[in-house]
């Protein structure tokens, strides 16, 4: 009986040691992508910082009616979700589409969905929510023709007139420590002037609609390639602590497992002493 049960613990510490191997491995791999999108990140948000205050003065200094900035008179929103390709990556993904549930259930409007990866592709699929597009496979780290195709279908969505409020939500990285989801609104822009004395005026009587829709075009770019190296880093950092958490899981299941099997193997032990002991003092 004793064998027998030292036979299945046996099996069960080599099942989950290799188990333990895997998520390791996993968890090494997740770190270093983290750690080198992690640097573009950074560099790409100075990039974004640059766009942001070019849009911002043209946006204060504006002054002929334009749809890019005052809206196009419709209500019906569009979200541009972003999700992970795979998974493995704790509630990364879960976190983001129930955001995006939770705004749905606030609003009463009409609304529509981009979804980008697959994992929400799957989510929405399951939860019977219709999405006008989905863009999967996406390259890691995220390319600018992957964002332009993006942010290109949601502008033609919003220059159309078929919705008339634009949304992307998604995983930001705070800091190296915290990351959190945003819904951040794209259309109509909508910047926020600081006071800043550093900010000189921009003549932009010279500034056509076509060219403020090519200058529109260049920052909603500029910033879904933004968002999606945000949510990749995210999705990295939640599978760099995922596969940590496994692992130490499964630590602990083996710490528990090998105290089973040590006690199992010594009460046989001192089983077999006492009937060696027991046989020999019959023979006296």
């Amino acid at each position: 009986m004793a064998g027998m049960g030292l036979l299945a613990i046996k099996r069960r510490i080599k099942s989950i040691t290799n188990t333990t191997k895997i998520t390791r491995a996993m968890g090494l791999v997740a770190t270093s992508k983290y750690k080198k999108i992690r640097e573009k990140v950074d560099t790409n948000n100075n990039y974004l910082y640059a766009l942001e205050e070019t849009i911002k003065q043209v946006v204060e200094n504006y002054e002929n009616d334009s749809i890019y900035i005052r809206g196009n008179n419709n209500r019906k929103k569009l979200y541009v979700v972003l999700t992970s390709d795979t998974g493995l990556c704790g509630g990364f993904n879960w976190s983001v589409v129930n955001e995006i549930i939770n705004k749905l259930k606030e609003s009463k409007e009409d609304y529509n969905i981009i979804i980008v990866g697959q994992k929400g592709r799957i989510i929405l699929k399951k939860l019977n929510i219709e999405t006008v597009a989905e863009y999967v496979e996406i390259s890691d780290p995220p390319s600018q023709k992957e964002a332009t195709t993006i942010i290109n279908h949601a502008l033609s969505m919003y220059t159309s007139g078929e919705v008339g409020e634009v949304y992307i939500v998604y995983k930001k990285l705070i800091s190296a420590l915290k990351n959190e989801v945003k819904v951040e609104k794209l259309l109509p822009l909508n910047c926020d002037i600081n006071d800043n004395n550093s900010i000189d005026y921009v003549d932009t009587s010279a500034i056509s609609e076509e060219t403020l829709h090519a200058i529109t075009a260049l920052f909603l770019s500029g910033k879904m390639l933004n968002s999606m190296m945000h949510s990749k880093a995210s999705e990295h950092r939640a599978r760099m602590e995922s596969m940590g958490s496994a692992t130490n899981n499964a630590n602990d299941i083996l710490d528990r497992l090998n105290l089973s099997y040590n006690r199992i193997r010594q009460s046989a032990i001192t089983q077999e002493i006492a009937e060696i002991v027991g046989g020999a003092e019959a023979q006296r």
